[in-house]
């Protein structure tokens, strides 16, 4: 393979017409001049320069590495251009992935405040429960997920993923209004053995979650309905045809006759992290993010819930 730095020395000397004035311009020696080129007449099996009276010549195929010398340190020097406005978050681009509930919540609050710090970043991000967007994070499809667990269940994240604490998020229950406990300010789970139950499908790791605190209360949980949707669960349980636990972070919004209800230390709490992988590379851009995203989710823990899911 061809020396870039010996092409650049040679173009040099086809430039300033010597080596020893391409020497001058390089800041050379003239014999370090000519040892370049001499090495890259070794690399390219041919004579590069013939030298004579009037000066030096370029062979054919000299004048062949020179033209080919101008367009590959004219991409270098466009590399190494891309990678200073990357550094300087002037440039470049980063790849979100979060869950339902933090694309409605954190996530757009985080990539505006990014937008309007680093504009020149290109953004693009999608929807994937954890374990889509840890496999998205394995193929390279993204740079960071943000992603959820529960201490109580071990192995809902992979063990390797590296994980930053966002905020604690926990569940309350919904019912709909005419529901005889609705008029309680706080219940137990296991005031609803005999209940019916919205719940997310197995796609979503929101259900196991709901599993895992109904069995905890002593009993399983009867499905009557399935909807991963946030507004068709609220929709469902305000019908009437079952009870429900959301995250706080799916209650921005409450749906009309619909009530929710703190569970006190019964309420399971999921952990909202943003994940990376271990070793990868930590572009400015992801960086910038992961303190943003902190400073989001500050603010949400600081925030009551809305009136209408504690009254």
């Amino acid at each position: 393979m061809l020396d870039v730095r010996r092409m650049r020395v040679l173009r040099e000397v086809a430039a300033r017409g010597s080596f020893s004035a391409a020497a001058e311009s390089l800041s050379f020696t003239q014999s370090a001049v000519s040892q370049h080129v001499a090495a890259l007449e070794r690399e390219a099996g041919v004579t590069l320069v013939e030298r004579g009276a009037r000066g030096i010549r370029l062979t054919e195929a000299g004048e062949a590495i020179v033209r080919h010398a101008d367009a590959v340190l004219s991409r270098l020097e466009s590399a190494e251009e891309e990678l200073r406005a990357i550094a300087g978050l002037r440039g470049g681009r980063l790849r979100l992935a979060g869950f339902q509930s933090a694309g409605a919540t954190l996530l757009p609050r985080a990539v505006r405040e990014f937008h309007e710090l680093h504009p020149d970043v290109e953004l693009g991000m999608l929807q994937a429960e954890p374990t889509a967007a840890t496999a998205l994070l394995r193929s390279g499809e993204i740079d960071l997920a943000v992603v959820y667990d529960v201490e109580a269940i071990p192995g809902m994240l992979d063990d390797d993923l590296e994980l930053v604490h966002l905020i604690d998020d926990p569940y309350r229950l919904l019912l709909p209004e005419g529901h005889p406990l609705a008029g309680r300010k706080r219940l137990r789970l296991a005031d609803l053995a005999e209940e019916s139950w919205v719940k997310s499908t197995d796609a979503s790791g929101c259900r196991r979650i709901t599993f895992r605190a109904c069995e905890e209360a002593g009993y399983e949980p009867r499905v009557a309905f399935e909807a991963d949707d946030i507004a068709t669960g609220q929709a469902l349980v305000a019908a009437g045809v079952g009870a429900a636990l959301f995250p706080q972070l799916a209650l921005t919004t409450l749906h009309p006759g619909v009530v929710a209800r703190s569970l006190g230390s019964d309420a399971p709490v999921r952990r909202i992290h943003a994940a990376r992988l271990p070793g990868a590379y930590r572009s400015p851009a992801s960086e910038a993010m992961v303190q943003i995203l902190l400073d989001v989710a500050e603010v949400f823990s600081e925030q009551d819930p809305p009136l209408a899911a504690v009254s």
